[in-house]
C-alpha cells in the first residue's frame, strides 16, 4: 500500500515532470515600494540573484516544547539543553517538502544548496529573468535615498499551488532592507562613569572570570566596525584594575572586516564591544562584524547571523544585538522563521539579547504613527528584550525606551500573570493602538543615558537601549561564567527564569513613560510594564535565582 504522502509526492514529481505546475498562488505583495527607496528602472534579465527559500518546517510547536522543557526552573528536564542535531530536527523539512521544492527547481534547471543544519533553509543561484518566471515576479531596481545602494526588489510573487504548504518564504522579493534603523544617540550633555555606575548600582564583580569556554558574541553590521585602540584607551580610563591590552576577537560573514583606522571606528561597535569587554571582566568577546555583500541591509544580516550561529558546534552561551527594526515591515513568514531560529538556539542553551528600540512606543525610532509600532526582533517571545533606564535613587525609565505589544506573537505562558496585571492597570487607554493580546515587551532593563565610549580616539557620550543590552549580556555572561566552573548548565534562554525563580532579584522600576505616536506612550508602574519589562537587575540576587 502507497500512503498519501507518498502518493501525493509522485503525483508532484509527475506534474512537474510534464510541466503542468501551472497554477500559481500568491504569496506576498505590496503596493509601493518601501519609504526610502527610488525605482530606478526593470532589472535587467540577466543580473545575477541569489535567491533563499524557507522550507516548511516540521515540527516547530515541539521545538517551543522543548525549548521550555529546558528553560523553566519548575520542569525536569531544566538545564538539559539540546544538541545541535536535536534542535535541528524539530525544523527540519519533511522529506515530501524536500523533494517537492527540489523537484519543482530542477524543472526549471535549478538547483539548491542547503544553508543551515536542519534543511529548512535552501538558496538557489539564478537570475532575475530566471526569478521571474518562477515567481510570476517582476524585479526592479531600486536605489536607497541616503545612502544610494541599489538592490532589487518585486512588488508581488507567487509560487506553484502545489508548492503552497511546502515554502514559507521565498527572500529576496517583497521586503526592502533597512540600514542602520537602530543606533545609538549621540548626547549633547557632558557625561557621567556610566559604567562605574553600573558596577554600583547593578553590583557586578570586578572579578576575572575564569571559564575560557563561556564566550559572550556582539553583532555589528555594514560598516560600523569596532575598533581596539578606542578600546584600549577605554579600558586604560575605566577599567585601570586590568590589562588595557585586554581585547575582543574577531570573526566576520558576508564580507564583513574589521578596519582599524580611527575614522572607520563605529560609534554602535565601540559601544558594544567596550560595555561587554569593560563589564563581563575576563569573558572572552567575540565581535561578529557582518558586512553587506548582497546589499539588503540588516535584515538579510539578521538571517545570515542566526544561520552562521546555528551551524556552530559551540555557539556563544550569551549573544547581544543591538539593531531592530518595525515588526510590520518584516513579513510575517520571515520573522516567524528567523524567531524559530532564536528558539533552536535557545534550546540549545544560548542566552539572546536584543536592545528593544529607542523611539518609545514608536518602535526602533521615533517615527509618525497612527498605531503602535512593535519593534522587531523584541516581539519574538523566545528573545530576551532590554529596555532603558535613567538616574538613580530611584531609577525611572529613559523616555525613549522602545515597548510594547508585538502583533505577531501572542502573549507567552510565561507572562500570563504579569501582562494581564498591567492591562488592568491601563483599563481603556490606548485601546485600538496596540495588540491586547500579543507578547509585550521589553522583559527587562538596564541603564541607558550617557555611556561615555571612546571612538575614533575621541571620548563622548551616547544614549539608547544599545547602551542596556550589552550591559544586561555581561551581566548574564558572568553568571554563566560561574554556573560553568561550579559544573552547571548555562542559563540559556532567560524569560522563563526570569519571569518567575529570578523575579524577584530585579528592582521594579515604577516610574517614567516612552511617549511615541503622539501620545504620552506607556508608564512604567508596579510590576510589569512595557517601558522597562521587570526591572533593572541585582547581581547578587540574581546570582542567589541561578543556583549559585
Amino acid at each position: 500500500m502507497v500512503s498519501a504522502g507518498l502518493l501525493k509526492v509522485a503525483v508532484l514529481l509527475s506534474l512537474a515532470a510534464s510541466g503542468a505546475l501551472g497554477r500559481s498562488i500568491p504569496m506576498s505583495r505590496r503596493d509601493t515600494a518601501a519609504s526610502g527607496f527610488t525605482l530606478t528602472g526593470a532589472a535587467a534579465p540577466d543580473t545575477p540573484l541569489t535567491l533563499k527559500i524557507a522550507l516548511t518546517q516540521s515540527n516547530p510547536s515541539g521545538l517551543e516544547d522543548a525549548l521550555y522543557d529546558v528553560s523553566t526552573p519548575s520542569s525536569l528536564q531544566y538545564g538539559q539543553h539540546l544538541s545541535k542535531e536535536a534542535a535541528a530536527a524539530y525544523v527540519a523539512p519533511s522529506s515530501e517538502t524536500t523533494s517537492a521544492v527540489n523537484s519543482w527547481l530542477q524543472q526549471n534547471g535549478l538547483s539548491a544548496t542547503t544553508l543551515t543544519p536542519a534543511g529548512d533553509w535552501i538558496s538557489v543561484e539564478t537570475t532575475v529573468g530566471q526569478a521571474n518566471e518562477l515567481l510570476g515576479a517582476s524585479y526592479n531596481a531600486y536605489t536607497h535615498d541616503s545612502t544610494g545602494k541599489q538592490v532589487y526588489r518585486t512588488l508581488e510573487y507567487s509560487i506553484p499551488e502545489e508548492l503552497e504548504s511546502h515554502v514559507a518564504v521565498v527572500h529576496p522579493t517583497v521586503m526592502f532592507p533597512k540600514y542602520s534603523t537602530l543606533s545609538p544617540i549621540v548626547s549633547t550633555r557632558s557625561s557621567k562613569r556610566q559604567q562605574t555606575r553600573a558596577d554600583s548600582l547593578y553590583g557586578i564583580p570586578t572579578t576575572p572570570a575564569t571559564e575560557s569556554s563561556n564566550t559572550l558574541g556582539v553583532t555589528g553590521y555594514g560598516d560600523n566596525w569596532a575598533n581596539k585602540a578606542d578600546l584600549k584607551s577605554f579600558l586604560s580610563k575605566y577599567r585601570t584594575d586590568i590589562s588595557s591590552s585586554t581585547t575582543y576577537s574577531l570573526e566576520t560573514l558576508d564580507g564583513g572586516s574589521d578596519p582599524q583606522s580611527s575614522s572607520d571606528a563605529g560609534v554602535e561597535a565601540d559601544l558594544d564591544v567596550e560595555y561587554t569587554v569593560g563589564i563581563a571582566t575576563g569573558v572572552p568577546v567575540t565581535f561578529l562584524s557582518v558586512g553587506e555583500t548582497t546589499n539588503d541591509g540588516e535584515l538579510d544580516g539578521f538571517l545570515d547571523t542566526i544561520n552562521y550561529y546555528l551551524a556552530q558546534d559551540s555557539p556563544p552561551q550569551t549573544i547581544t544585538t543591538s539593531y531592530g527594526d518595525w515588526e510590520p515591515d518584516i513579513d510575517e513568514g520571515m520573522a516567524v522563521n528567523l524567531c524559530n531560529a532564536y528558539a533552536q538556539l535557545g534550546a540549545r542553551g544560548v542566552s539572546i539579547m536584543f536592545a528593544s528600540g529607542d523611539g518609545g512606543v514608536s518602535g526602533v525610532q521615533s517615527k509618525d504613527c497612527t498605531t503602535f509600532l512593535p519593534e522587531f526582533p523584541s516581539g519574538c517571545p523566545y528573545v530576551t528584550s532590554v529596555g532603558g533606564t535613567t538616574g538613580t535613587n530611584p531609577e525611572t525609565a529613559v523616555s525613549f525606551s522602545g515597548g510594547g505589544f508585538s502583533n505577531y506573537w501572542a502573549q507567552p505562558s510565561y507572562q500570563s500573570t504579569v501582562v494581564p496585571e498591567y492591562l488592568k492597570y491601563l483599563g481603556t487607554t490606548y485601546t485600538g493602538l496596540y495588540n491586547a493580546s500579543g507578547r509585550g515587551f521589553p522583559d527587562v532593563a538596564t541603564q541607558a543615558q550617557d555611556f561615555e565610549i571612546v571612538t575614533g580616539g575621541s571620548a563622548e557620550p551616547v544614549s539608547g537601549t544599545s547602551c542596556a543590552s550589552p550591559t544586561f549580556a555581561a551581566i548574564i555572561s558572568l553568571l554563566n561564567d560561574e554556573l560553568i566552573a561550579a559544573g552547571k548548565s548555562p542559563l540559556g534562554f532567560l524569560n522563563p527564569w526570569l519571569y518567575s525563580t529570578a523575579a524577584s532579584a530585579l528592582t521594579d522600576i515604577t516610574s517614567g513613560n516612552n511617549p511615541g505616536c503622539n501620545t504620552d506612550g506607556f508608564s512604567a508602574t508596579t510590576g510589569w510594564d512595557p517601558v522597562t519589562g521587570l526591572g533593572t537587575p541585582v547581581f547578587s540576587k540574581l546570582k542567589t535565582a541561578a543556583g549559585l
